[in-house]
């Protein structure tokens, strides 16, 4: 059954994993305080996939073509014994490429037990290299050094390149993107600079925040000339740009100005186990009930195959002012 395609011819290549929907930090354009506060309730242990549920479904996805596993959150270093869980997926045949994404607070001191599971790369986020700024967006008094710390970490322990994510808000951080770039080149690390996007409804997303990427290729070129580098793979979600002096390279992720869902080859499951095919979805199918109902590894791919095969999802192509205020999936619930 490998080799499913979309009504649009795109196959499915990456499986991006949330093991929890909580996150010590409360990010302005992903868990607003003002909505997840003290009193916010989130999914109950039980309600969670098990790590053997979640090795299952992604076996069964790479036989259907998946090779590279993204594990996401909330902040995935806060679920207890992940390391356990890289070790199952990193077992799984096919899985040429797991990853994990995190805010960098847990990072310095499990590093090394992630790298030891079968981890290979991080994505970290850092969203200025100023404290004041980066304070204000995690809005929990979190330091950068700290998260610096983690990358440290990180690369000591072999999860390289270490791919730094920054997302960028109009009136908010674009003072950052030169200081940001400047202080990863040369080091090894990708930074990938991101548009703030409208993921779910309570971010408070408006065209007017949107940094557009030519933008920050224009700010970061104007100290440090760049030039155009090639897609590594089909369905590569930054667009890459190296420096012409040899210092590396940065990528943008251009989902609001330059949509790139014609190539989109990625799906994403919840961490109570509901699959959505697309980061703006409204809905998703549930596969931790037809497991826990019985469901057999046939019936599992069969389900799988069925959504994939029928996905037409290309919302950042068709963005517009009734589109932007549909009900959406919160970020943190289906993971980045």
């Amino acid at each position: 059954m490998a080799g499913v395609t979309d009504t649009m011819g795109r196959p499915v290549r990456d499986l991006r994993i949330s093991v929890t929907d909580r996150c010590n930090f409360r990010c302005t354009y992903c868990m607003p305080k003002e909505i997840f506060g003290k009193d916010y309730e989130f999914l109950a242990r039980d309600q969670l996939l098990s790590f053997e549920e979640i090795t299952r479904i992604a076996a069964v996805f790479a036989s259907e073509g998946v090779t590279k596993i993204r594990l996401t959150g909330g902040e995935p270093l806060l679920r207890r014994g992940l390391e356990d869980l890289i070790g199952m997926l990193s077992e799984i045949d096919g899985i040429e490429d797991l990853t994990l994404t995190t805010n960098g607070s847990l990072l310095a001191r499990k590093a090394q037990a992630l790298a030891d599971a079968g981890l290979d790369r991080v994505t970290v986020s850092l969203d200025s290299m100023d404290d004041s700024v980066f304070m204000a967006m995690n809005d929990v008094g979190f330091p950068v050094d700290a998260v610096l710390d983690g990358i440290e970490a990180a690369s000591a322990a072999g999860l390289d390149p270490v791919k730094v994510n920054m997302v960028v808000k109009r009136g908010v951080n674009e003072d950052s993107i030169v200081e940001v770039a400047e202080h990863f080149r040369g080091t090894g690390h990708i930074v990938r600079f991101i548009e703030f996007m409208d993921v779910g409804t309570t971010n408070g997303w408006n065209t007017a925040a949107v940094v557009p990427s030519a933008e920050v290729v224009e700010r970061i070129g104007e100290k440090f000339p760049l030039e155009p580098a090639d897609a590594n793979y089909r369905g590569e979600v930054a667009d890459r740009w190296r420096y012409t002096d040899g210092a590396g390279e940065i990528g943008v992720i251009s989902s609001v100005t330059q949509p790139f869902c014609a190539d989109c080859t990625r799906v994403r499951l919840s961490a109570e186990g509901r699959l959505y095919t697309c980061l703006f979805a409204v809905a998703g199918t549930d596969l931790r009930a037809a497991i826990r109902n019985g469901a057999d590894d046939a019936e599992l791919h069969a389900l799988v195959t069925e959504v994939w095969s029928g996905r037409a999802d290309r919302y950042s192509e068709i963005r517009s002012e009734v589109t932007k205020r549909r009900p959406k999936i919160e970020m943190s619930y289906i993971g980045g």
